[in-house]
């Protein structure tokens, strides 16, 4: 692995199996616990991730990229279920389940890990980098409001918008506009709350409880603002 800025450790887990289709896509995840922690905790619940990187940093292997590891659940990204299938999935250790700023040390670790990825994987579009809460907008809320996808995206990792892009964009439906982008609308609220986590974190509620987080992923009675529309058309017209 061409991989000279950080060291990666092999932390090796067996909760994997083998994988049914070709890697396209990257999934990020966020956990409130150390990375030692996270790996312990992975492992009691037969859980695993491809990679963990803690708040310093340090990157942990825990399962083969070729393997299909146990990451993603039940998930649906631009009319494709089952991320495990076809993703690498990369957890990061957070305090605050990403509601407050994640370390420098810890994003640079990242951004440098999936360039390396992505160069790898030619079949990783942009497009196809996502948090968990954009493939599982019901289950789940990481990795985060504060997850820096501009800055990563400036770096080669993600797509990112263009506010100008809006007009470009004549559809107005929250529904269609956000199946054009890849979000599963079987349930509008969940989706709605999802795209704004990614790209509108303004409209979002800062939940400091993480176990209260993790239990009520987004307000059920949530409506898409009116002033998030131009943002939704924007980043329609890039993901389209």
């Amino acid at each position: 692995m061409n991989f000279p800025k950080t060291k990666i450790v092999q932390n090796p887990l067996p909760f994997w199996d083998e994988r049914p289709q070709e890697i396209d896509s990257l999934v990020f995840h966020c956990s409130a616990h150390s990375a030692k922690d996270m790996i312990a905790i992975l492992s009691e619940k037969k859980l695993s991730a491809h990679y963990v990187i803690d708040e310093n940093g340090d990157v942990f292997q825990l399962v083969p990229e070729e393997k299909r590891a146990w990451h993603a659940g039940i998930s649906m990204w631009r009319g494709k279920e089952n991320l495990n299938h076809r993703s690498i999935g990369i957890e990061l250790s957070s305090p605050s389940m990403g509601q407050t700023t994640y370390t420098k040390q810890q994003i640079h670790a990242l951004s440098a890990l999936c360039l390396d990825i992505i160069n790898r994987y030619p079949a990783i579009s942009p497009q196809n980098i996502v948090a968990h809460s954009d493939i599982a907008p019901t289950r789940k809320p990481d990795p985060g409001l504060a997850f820096p996808w501009q800055w990563l995206a400036t770096k080669g990792t993600g797509l990112w918008y263009d506010l100008a892009d809006a007009d470009k964009i004549k559809e107005t439906d929250v529904e269609k506009l956000l199946r054009m982008i890849g979000y599963d609308t079987a349930n509008i609220a969940a989706a709605s709350y999802a795209f704004c986590r990614h790209f509108y974190p303004q409209a979002v509620e800062i939940i400091s409880d993480n176990d209260l987080l993790v239990e009520h992923v987004y307000p059920q009675d949530f409506i898409f603002p009116q002033s998030a529309l131009p943002f939704l058309q924007a980043v329609a017209y890039r993901f389209r």
